[in-house]
């Protein structure tokens, strides 16, 4: 339940955000009861799914993350995708928002806000071409719930500006809820990658 991964709402006192947080605190309750070997086993599906992603395979550099608690672990994943000659970049927490710096395998992490594991931010930003976005919860319209703070949804309009970002949430299957109320600063998923698959959602329309 890393504040990183931060949310579709921003702390407002609206129905929505209060509907969000029972459904948030819903899922990551259920997340948390995983038995953590069956947790395991599913994280090392997830990132199967993702690594086999065709839109994934395409992209220059990948944002991923470091992950705290019961989230999915996409750092094989990450070694992964440098193994194949693409880049990774892992965020940082500033009052401005979700700041992306590259990383590679062995590279120290410094300790940020909220206990988080983050790149060093002496290095340069960099603007990722897709993004591995942890969730609290989402639902079948790929719409996501994060920790509250909307540092995601702020990361992703902000590098949508100048060209597409693919958008891929990361979750095990508990975590799914009927619906989630989207608000207009919401940005839902290009796809959901739990254990039990991929799902891919049309954005044409």
């Amino acid at each position: 339940m890393a504040p990183h991964s931060s949310s579709s709402d921003t702390g407002s006192s609206s129905p929505d955000a209060a509907l969000k947080a029972a459904l948030r605190s819903s899922a990551l309750a259920a997340r948390d009861a995983l038995d953590p070997a069956a947790r395991l086993d599913a994280s090392a599906r997830i990132v199967r799914a993702l690594l086999a992603l065709p839109e994934l395979a395409e992209v220059r550099l990948v944002g991923a993350y470091w992950p705290i608690r019961s989230e999915v672990d996409p750092r094989p994943a990450a070694e992964a995708l440098l193994a194949r000659g693409q880049a990774v970049a892992l965020p940082h927490v500033t009052p401005e928002g979700l700041v992306f710096r590259e990383w590679r395998a062995g590279d120290a992490l410094v300790a940020g806000r909220f206990g988080l594991s983050e790149p060093d931010p002496s290095l340069p930003p960099v603007e990722p071409d897709a993004l591995i976005v942890p969730l609290a919860a989402f639902d079948r319209d790929g719409q996501r719930i994060g920790y509250g703070r909307g540092y995601y949804d702020g990361a992703i309009a902000r590098l949508s500006v100048r060209r597409p970002v693919l958008t891929v949430g990361v979750g095990f299957s508990v975590q799914a809820v009927e619906r989630v109320p989207a608000e207009p600063h919401d940005r839902p998923l290009q796809f959901v990658i739990t254990e039990t698959g991929v799902i891919r959602f049309d954005r044409t329309s």
